[in-house]
């Protein structure tokens, strides 16, 4: 799911990866924001208040928010030189920037409830989970080869139209490749809201705990492929040394 890369990857592993890092996505957005009062997947947003204020000459707001640009900014930066430095195609290389995801969203969880509302209490806050979604945005992109896209779903609404029009359209040999672009674009979507409203509900009754939940989603992806890759190496010697043993009798 994490790890094929290029020819290797089949539409399958993109679906997972949707799934289970839309879901994430989702739940940091509407977690994040019912926590900190801000949006903290993507920048569009922000791009706004930040002209807003600018324009009102309210400075100490126009900086704090184009510092939470910057950190998105750098959650991405921060992606794709840890996987051009390990290489692409090294083992587990994506597991770094996951890692530090893990990290951003566990010190929310442990500390969030130490927020007190205040301009710099929600610049580190909300700042942390804005370079958390840049690496994570990052790091799907360059995995699936860009196809994917988790931490927002404005382009994933205007390819799934433009896919869709394509579809009612095209000849019949062009329809099985949109039918599976489709399926991806709806399972980000399926899967994105439906992490949104289980952050809002959990976030509603454990408060900053809830960001426990995608912590063990992200967890679960990471030992996904270590024990798939494991279970598949298991199997491959099992089924070796039992050909053995049926060849010598």
């Amino acid at each position: 799911m994490l790890r094929h890369l290029g020819a290797k990857r089949t539409p399958q592993h993109n679906l997972k990866l949707a799934a289970l890092l839309g879901l994430t996505a989702g739940f940091v957005n509407a977690a994040g924001f019912l926590g900190f009062s801000v949006l903290t997947t993507n920048v569009t947003g922000h791009v706004a208040l930040f002209a807003e204020h600018l324009a009102s000459q309210d400075w100490k707001t126009a900086q704090v928010i184009a510092l939470w640009m910057f950190l998105f900014l750098s959650g991405a930066f921060v992606s794709g030189l840890v996987l051009s430095l390990t290489g692409a195609n090294q083992r587990f290389s994506y597991s770094i920037p996951i890692f530090i995801e893990i990290l951003i969203l566990s010190f929310s969880g442990i500390y969030g409830s130490g927020y007190d509302g205040t301009l710099i209490s929600k610049e580190i806050f909300a700042g942390s989970l804005l370079f958390a979604m840049g690496l994570q945005n990052a790091l799907v992109s360059m995995i699936s080869g860009s196809v994917v896209r988790t931490t927002h779903l404005t382009g994933t609404f205007t390819d799934l139209g433009i896919e869709l029009a394509q579809f009612m359209s095209r000849s019949s040999k062009d329809k099985s490749t949109i039918k599976s672009k489709i399926k991806l674009r709806f399972t980000i979507i399926f899967f994105f809201v439906t992490g949104a409203v289980s952050g809002a509900y959990l976030f509603n009754h454990f408060g900053f705990n809830s960001f426990f939940v995608p912590i063990a989603v992200l967890c679960y992806a990471l030992l996904y492929d270590i024990f798939r890759i494991k279970a598949k190496r298991f199997y491959q010697k099992t089924a070796i040394a039992v050909k053995g043993a049926i060849y010598k009798k």
